[in-house]
């Protein structure tokens, strides 16, 4: 800046001097490279770099050295512990198991045949416990089927007292109704 400076405080001499370039022009043009370059180093900056960003990862995987014997074994005794494994494997085989089909319509010919007429059967000795879940869903299905076709009657004389059942034709009795009384429509 300071040659620039003088050059323009002294006086020209000569013309010859206009050939040369003019020393702002090439103050501007260093000044620009030098723009150029901050840019260039800038952008380099960004980019990641190794050690300072990324890392290298580097793992040793630690060698293992087993040294497992072989057990001193006979052929015979492979063989018979190889008869004692198939031995096991035919005690324990598969069992086929087929499921007892069980019928409301049958269960309710039961529950009726049990049921006489005239006489209570409390509810609870309807149901075969050895028969498991399905023997009591289907014997309760059969139960509810029955009192749909007015067959039979549930009384339970309170809140949480044994529920009965009884044929209809003897509740229809004891309350002074006959099957006949019933199976007419009132004329009124």
């Amino acid at each position: 800046l300071a040659e620039i400076k003088s050059r323009m405080l002294l006086p020209r001499i000569d013309e010859s001097d206009e050939d040369e370039d003019d020393p702002r022009a090439e103050l501007i043009r260093r000044l620009q490279e030098y723009e150029r370059i901050k840019k260039g180093a800038l952008a380099l900056d960004e980019l990641p770099r190794l050690e300072r960003e990324l890392h290298v990862l580097k793992v040793v995987a630690p060698t293992i050295e087993r040294d497992v014997p072989l057990p001193d074994i006979t052929m015979t005794e492979l063989m018979k512990a190889l008869r004692d494994v198939a031995n096991r494997a035919h005690l324990s085989g598969h069992h086929n198991i087929s499921r007892e089909i069980l019928s409301v319509r049958a269960r309710m010919t039961h529950v009726l045949s049990v049921l006489r007429i005239g006489e209570f059967c409390e509810f609870s000795t309807l149901f075969n416990p050895e028969e498991g879940r399905l023997g009591v869903v289907v014997t309760f299905l059969a139960i509810l089927e029955l009192c749909k076709e007015a067959t039979i009657d549930i009384v339970q004389s309170e809140p949480f007292a044994p529920i009965y059942l009884q044929p209809r034709s003897a509740s229809m009795e004891s309350n002074g109704e006959s099957a006949e009384q019933l199976a007419e429509p009132d004329s009124e």
